[in-house]
């Protein structure tokens, strides 16, 4: 008699995994080590953008087992990325949610805010009735959606109240969970805070009231945690014993003698107020940074000492971490010196207003001559750094402008100017100077670490370089390997030409973040064999942490240093995790009011450039920075394909091109604040 046979697998067959990420028509995509998959709107399973899912391929369809489907409102169109279905949610990204309550009674709905995210959450009104239709809550789900079920949840805070106009901004704020209120010890702590100056004195500060210091910030800087000073300690090459103390440390061979300038750093000594594990520490640790939102900050310190004991205002005295910075006359280090000093600021400058002292001939002689000599020596340092390997990037900073009532008026750009550069280089200079010392004496501290590109990152941009004429002249194999002299290259080449924006794009996206780290390894950027934050004690959990080490070092170690050494390595992560939810935070309040000041202009043409391309559209940003989608179904009637290599949209029937880089006349249709979302058009010939 034959034995039948089973079917059954030896081994279960394993679905792709991977992070579903949900675009705003609905539909989205699952990178997975098995390739990209685009799921449609129809497949989603009840999942959330961000979740980690598991995901079975569709059977193939449509030309060369291409999958069609529906982007947006438009025509069919082709999708390089094979599509599949959503089997299960493996983890899920989210356990709240926020979004706009709506009375439905016996119901109050939730919808939630994040368009990416297409399921209401039903709550029981009775649990809460005093939450008003409109209003922005925070909701715990309790059960996620299904087929036949919908998700369901609990209100667990009111962010803003209905017609809040800084809703949009709050919303923000408690999406990314950012703390607003202080604990009770740390505001009591802020309040006994005194200065003390003899107290100072005698415990070994050093007193520089007597030297002229200033401080440049932006206009509406809220504090001020470092000022310059900037004497001649030599004017004909002799050394002046007078003016260089006997505790210099000499970094140069030909000794102290070459100094021809005293750059002083100062920087406000917080560590002094903010004990290790008080009440203000442990709130400060927990932050990390302060955040700077378009309409508010929310420092790290209470304001009794970020506003007032720690910010260096004009004519009043300030403790302060010192680095004297012996320069010779070409910009170079010859020696320095580290200690904690009193000092009064003599004068406070915006950007702008040195820039114009800088570019004018009025204004006190004193203050001027000290300025174009500190812009001199900054230039000599920049140049020095460029040719030792360090990458500058031409970035524009864009702060959309706010009047009494929070609605925006207008968009600033902010570039790089002598004024900015002048105080970029001292500070770079101090932290290098700081770094090297700490890591010269093997002393624990918080070093700020950037690793070069990846070889895979960097080879990825060949294809692209290599349609480029000028590109012949640059060393492949350099500028895959991350040679900073290659890659800086390429920036200079490739400067003023029209595909110059694509490659400092592409370059600057292929970089890796910089990281705080206990462990002092280069950074690439800067070309620094050892760098750390030192220059930002108010706002900078991490350059608070080296205060304390130097001070450790320079004189007697606290009782609790070696609880403060063992915590550095956590210090470091969680100061790095902290450091991009601000950053991330910051530029969403940014686009926030950037689309509300772009509602007026809706119907207006504009220059923009691609800034990113993909199977559904490609992103175009605006001359003021503003940012937005060209929808794939506004880009022509036509079969589109999908280059991930070139980063570029090629219609199969007119050949026309959409790539990075590449400028492109747009017409704004739609603004929507809610989703901040910009949706454009390209401004056809003729119209």
């Amino acid at each position: 008699m034959a034995r039948s046979r089973t079917h059954t697998r030896r081994h279960p067959r394993s679905n792709p995994r991977g992070i579903l990420s949900v675009r705003g028509g609905g539909f989205g995509f699952v990178q997975t080590d098995a390739g990209a998959y685009f799921i449609p709107e129809s497949k989603m399973a009840g999942a959330f953008d961000g979740d980690l899912v598991e995901v079975a391929p569709l059977p193939p369809a449509g030309a060369k087992g291409k999958q069609p489907h529906q982007a947006g409102q438009g025509k069919v169109r082709a999708c390089d990325q094979p599509a599949a279905r959503i089997v299960r949610v493996v983890d899920r990204a989210h356990d709240t949610l926020l979004g706009r309550y709506e009375v439905a009674e016996p119901f109050g709905v939730v919808v939630p805010e994040d368009p990416r995210i297409p399921y209401d959450i039903f709550t029981m009104r009775a649990d809460h009735p005093d939450v008003l239709d409109g209003s922005i809550v925070r909701v715990r789900i309790t059960t996620f959606p299904s087929r036949n079920t919908a998700a369901t949840g609990v209100v667990e805070e009111v962010v803003s109240a209905a017609g809040d106009e800084d809703g949009g901004v709050d919303l923000i704020v408690a999406r990314h969970k950012l703390e607003t209120e202080f604990s009770a010890g740390a505001l009591a702590e802020a309040h006994a805070a005194v200065l003390d100056e003899e107290g100072a004195l005698e415990a070994g500060y050093r007193d520089l009231r007597g030297r002229f210091a200033l401080t440049i910030d932006p206009a509406d800087a809220r504090d001020f945690d470092d000022a310059l000073s900037l004497e001649r300690v030599s004017a004909d090459g002799s050394q002046q014993a007078e003016d260089i103390p006997l505790d210099v440390r000499v970094v140069d061979g030909r000794g102290i003698k070459a100094a021809a300038w005293r750059l002083g750093v100062h920087i406000a000594d917080v560590s002094y107020y903010v004990p290790w594990n008080s009440s203000l520490d442990l709130d400060a640790r927990r932050r990390a940074t302060s955040v700077y939102l378009v309409d508010r900050v929310i420092p790290m310190l209470p304001d009794e000492l970020s506003g007032d004991l720690c910010s260096l205002r004009p004519d009043e005295v300030r403790r302060t971490m010192t680095a004297d910075l012996y320069l010779d006359e070409g910009a170079r280090l010859v020696g320095y010196a580290l200690y904690p000093a009193l000092i009064k600021s003599n004068a406070r400058l915006s950007y702008e207003e040195a820039q114009a002292l800088l570019e004018g001939t009025e204004g006190d002689a004193s203050l001027v001559g000290r300025l174009e000599a500190l812009s001199h020596l900054a230039k000599l340092r920049a140049a020095a750094r460029q040719t030792a390997g360090g990458l500058d990037f031409d970035t524009v900073e864009a702060k959309v402008r706010l009047d009494a009532d929070g609605h925006p008026t207008g968009i600033d750009l902010r570039q790089k100017t002598d004024a900015t550069s002048l105080i970029e280089e001292a500070m770079i200079l101090a932290n290098e100077t700081v770094a090297r010392h700490l890591r010269a004496a093997k002393f624990p501290g918080i070093f700020r670490v950037h690793d070069k590109p990846s070889a895979d990152s960097l080879a990825a941009l060949v294809p692209v370089f290599q349609e480029f004429s000028w590109f012949k002249d640059i060393d492949q194999n350099r500028l895959v390997a991350g040679d900073p002299s290659a890659l800086a290259q390429a920036l200079e080449c490739s400067r003023g030409r029209a595909e110059g924006e694509l490659v400092a794009t592409l370059l600057l996206r292929a970089m890796k973040r910089a990281v705080y780290s206990r462990d002092c390894e280069p950074h690439y950027g800067l070309a620094s064999g050892a760098y750390t934050h030192f220059t930002s004690p108010i706002r900078r959990y991490p350059d608070l942490v080296v205060h304390r080490m130097l001070k450790a070092y320079l004189m007697r170690r606290p009782e609790k240093f070696d609880q403060e050494v063992a915590a550095l390595p956590w210090i470091a992560e969680h100061a790095s995790s902290m450091e991009r939810v601000a950053e991330k935070a910051a530029r969403e309040s940014q686009e926030l009011k950037m689309v509300e000041y772009m509602e007026t202009e809706v119907g207006c043409a504009f220059s923009s450039v691609v800034s990113g391309v993909a199977t559904y559209g490609v992103y175009v940003r605006l001359d003021n920075t503003a940012e937005g989608l060209v929808p794939l179904r506004c880009l022509g009637a036509e079969y589109f394909s999908y280059d991930p290599v070139l980063h570029r949209l090629t219609g199969q029937d007119t050949g026309a091109v959409y790539r990075l880089g590449q400028r492109l006349p747009v017409v704004l249709t739609a603004a929507d604040p809610r989703s901040v979302r910009l949706d454009f058009r390209p401004v056809r010939v003729g119209h």
